[in-house]
């Protein structure tokens, strides 16, 4: 590749047709160097080109990003199918276009966004410079915008939608995914996330609207528009204030004895989980010195995630020690997730799964309601759980007399629900994911882990004053619904066609057509295929939960009661498996369960995803 004496790539050739030899290719890098107006993203690709890494080149700009579980999410960097500049331009453009043809009052009514707190120093990409630019592309077109004038806990843009009564918001944040991520989470005007058909006609609008408009790279606009306004003071004010709803016994608070840590991963949490202690008449939590501010190198943890257990929560663990405190609340990044650990008699730690935290929430929750409301109707009552999340709550509603329903994985189902039963006069306390997130009360329409981390130290103290940890307690809820023995972990896999030869496999087993009878020495009852909508338990043999194509999930029913689920992640490169063992009232064994639990899982991994066979790599953690 020629070039001007000064290392700068020949002007000329950037306007040649032939670049590559790849005509698809050519027309993506001469697109992405006229539209591309971040000097560290558009040397990256001059870069690749320069070094004839057309591969690469190809990888970058020849696909774009889709829908997960969670908005659009990539990593940082140059290129089509990455989070950046450009990309997020682009989306906002497409976003634009979709909610101008769905709401007559989109300018009146406004939008919102928010960011967390990451960023990458290689590409100049930050998560407030993509909210500017976000805000900057709907204010050159005369949109009222609210953009938090600082990092949020995600939870905060889905209650500011609701709350302000904006047709859409946008969170800028990868969650508890690696440093070099970043994502794009869109809400709807309900204040849930997006689902379909919404997601497919915003990218169809996005592929419309590629080139930037005039005005799309004047992030000037945030500073100068009188159409932006910050709504961080109002918000977190209503927010606080609503927090007060799930709030039972504050007397109580004031004078507990317990101690807290609480470590915000680097992220948005530390600030709001304090205001949170203090509406609920707490003494503050005390914070993980090292971890209480923004890092975007998340430089204390190999990976920011919570739900990773000991090995991440070392320093929380440690100052627990040091300090008396019994118990340790862990918040992701972007502070919509929860992790709890609470000190053992034996000098232990116990990390609760999010199954687990479910059932002490599903018990709590309801206890409170009862207590709070004895002459309202039980039957008006729903709590909810995405499917591969635990079925305890489904036994306590069994005994307890209210409703249980199930979703398909990721909040989004679970919000877009919730609002449906509010919109029919129900009244909803409690929703889950065993992914550790968790929603106490109706307030927002997605996890939140503020006000799980600040409802788990009321439940705490309530339960110290009849001498009862958190972990007997759990036990407790056992003993009277069933115990309920799960595991979920995972696998990376970073090829796509291998994904799909190993479901390809499972529904082709024996023979074409025919998905297993057997996995090893377990006899399969039923199995239900939620990508191709089959249901071998329904009389019509379709699926109940809705169909969801673009990603793989298979659930199997054990003849001895297990319910075992293999499922690709909306978010990440991993295979990820569910599996549990509900057992009975009475049936209280729990050595015997835990062992035949252990066994299928080895089967189903074994027989089913065969990783050595298919090149998967074990979760290290």
């Amino acid at each position: 590749m020629a070039e001007n004496a000064d290392g700068d790539l020949n002007s000329n050739l950037l306007h040649a047709p032939y670049l590559t030899g790849d005509p698809q290719l050519d027309t993506a890098i001469g697109q992405w160097l006229r539209w591309d107006k971040n000097p560290k993203t558009k040397e990256q690709i001059e870069n690749l080109l320069r070094n004839g890494m057309n591969k690469e080149l190809r990888d970058r700009l020849c696909c774009r990003m889709t829908f997960g579980t969670a908005g659009l999410r990539s990593a940082m960097g140059a290129g089509f199918c990455y989070i950046n500049d450009l990309t997020v331009i682009q989306s906002t453009q497409g976003m634009y276009k979709y909610l101008e043809r769905c709401f007559s009052d989109f300018k009146q009514r406004g939008f919102v966004v928010g960011y967390d707190t990451r960023g990458q120093v290689t590409s100049s990409c930050s998560s407030q410079r993509l909210a500017k630019l976000t805000a900057a592309v709907l204010l050159a077109k005369d949109v009222p915008v609210y953009l938090f004038s600082r990092y949020v806990p995600t939870p905060f843009v889905p209650y500011a939608v609701q709350e302000l009564k904006a047709v859409a918001g946008v969170m800028i944040t990868a969650s508890h995914n690696r440093k070099e991520d970043n994502g794009y989470k869109v809400y709807w005007e309900t204040g849930a996330q997006i689902t379909s058909p919404h997601d497919k006609e915003i990218l169809k609008c996005i592929e419309e609207c590629v080139e930037p408009w005039n005005g799309s790279w004047n992030d000037n606009l945030v500073d100068t528009s009188p159409l932006k306004k910050d709504p961080l003071q109002d918000i977190c004010k209503r927010y606080m204030e609503d927090l007060k709803k799930i709030c039972f016994h504050r007397d109580l608070n004031s004078k507990t004895t317990l101690k807290f840590v609480h470590t915000s991963f680097h992220g948005v949490g530390h600030d709001y989980v304090q205001l949170a202690f203090q509406v609920f008449g707490f003494k503050p939590p005390i914070p993980v010195p090292e971890q209480k501010d923004p890092d975007p190198e998340f430089s204390t943890v190999k990976c920011p995630n919570p739900e990773e257990g000991e090995s991440v929560l070392e320093l929380s663990l440690r100052l627990a020690e040091k300090e008396n405190a019994r118990i340790v609340l862990a918040t992701d990044p972007d502070a919509d997730r929860l992790a709890v650990a609470e000190l053992q008699e034996n000098g232990h730690w116990k990390v609760f799964t999010g199954n687990e935290l479910a059932a002490l929430f599903g018990w709590w929750m309801f206890d409170c309601w009862k207590k709070s409301k004895p002459d309202a109707d039980v039957k008006n009552v729903y709590m909810l759980a995405t499917t591969v999340s635990s079925k305890i709550l489904k036994a306590i509603a069994l005994k307890e007399g209210f409703h249980f329903e199930e979703t398909l994985p990721g909040f989004k189902w679970i919000g877009s629900r919730i609002k449906d039963l509010l919109g029919h006069g129900k009244e909803v306390l409690f929703a889950f994911e065993e992914s550790i997130g968790f929603l106490c009360g109706t307030s927002v329409l997605d996890k939140d882990g503020v006000s799980a981390a600040v409802v788990v130290a009321e439940m705490a103290s309530f339960l110290e004053t009849r001498k009862v940890t958190l972990t007997e307690q759990l036990a407790k809820v056992y003993e009277k619904y069933g115990y309920h023995m799960s595991k979920t972990s995972y696998f990376l896999c970073y090829d796509p066609p291998t994904i799909k030869t190993i479901f390809e496999r499972i529904r082709n087993f024996e023979c074409p057509g025919e998905y297993p009878k057997f996995c090893g020495a377990f006899a399969i009852l039923h199995v239900r295929d939620i990508t191709t909508g089959y249901d071998s338990s329904q009389p019509s043999k379709k699926s109940v939960l809705p169909v969801s194509k673009n990603s793989q999930m298979i659930t199997f029913t054990f003849q001895n009661g297990c319910v075992a689920t293999l499922r690709t992640s909306g978010t990440e490169p991993k295979i990820k498996y569910y599996a549990e063992m509900c057992a009975s009232p009475g049936q209280s064994d729990t050595a015997l369960l835990e062992e035949e639990l252990k066994k299928l899982i080895d089967a189903l991994i074994e027989n089913f995803l065969e990783p050595s066979k298919n090149g998967l790599i074990w979760r290290s953690v």
